[in-house]
């Protein structure tokens, strides 16, 4: 690696860097006035994404990666809430992440665009767990918040809940919103 493919794959990571700071806007619409950052729901999302592949038997890492790299895109657009959605067009995920890994070498940038590509597909056994892990992140993150009350955030778990595709998502959703986000604390080591 040249060291101009090296400042090329660091300026990618500089990028998504940000996204530990940028807040999810749909949250602050609910009322939430501290949201969690697009990178929280991104680490979240690859753990679910990880949990959800072992249950559907479907490649783990693969879906790891989908999900970490689901919403890189908003270090240039920003995290469009659902509403904005219908007023705003942007460019497709898939060419905003040509333009942000151009610079990368050519592994790297090829690994990052087949992954999102995967995803925004939604086509392939991987993708639609990946697209399951973000549905179900949000999903949790709405009922923590509303465990906290937050009374505003049953409509994001209603539309989430609706939304996912497979058997181990729409049972994780339902052990969710009859589970208490706490119960880790004091449970038993084999509870």
């Amino acid at each position: 690696m040249t060291e101009t493919d090296a400042a090329g794959a660091m300026r990618f990571i500089f990028e998504v860097g940000m996204l530990k700071r940028a807040k999810r806007t749909g949250w602050w619409i609910a009322g939430i006035s501290e949201p969690e950052s697009i990178a929280d729901h991104s680490f979240r999302t690859a753990i679910t994404g990880t949990v959800l592949a072992a249950m559907e038997g479907v490649d783990a890492a693969r879906v790891a990666l989908m999900c970490v790299l689901h919403d890189t895109q908003e270090t240039r657009v920003g995290d469009i809430s659902r509403i904005g959605k219908r007023y705003v067009q942007t460019t497709d995920n898939t060419s905003v992440t040509a333009d942000q890994v151009a610079a990368c070498p050519p592994p790297v940038a090829d690994t990052i665009t087949s992954a999102v590509a995967e995803y925004e597909a939604g086509i392939t056994p991987e993708a639609i767990v990946a697209r399951d892990a973000d549905k179900l992140e949000c999903l949790v993150q709405a009922i923590e918040y509303q465990r906290q009350g937050v009374t505003t955030v049953q409509s994001w778990i209603d539309n989430c809940r609706a939304a996912l595709k497979t058997d181990s998502a729409h049972r994780l959703a339902d052990a969710a919103i009859a589970g208490d986000p706490v119960a880790w604390l004091i449970a038993g080591p084999h509870d």
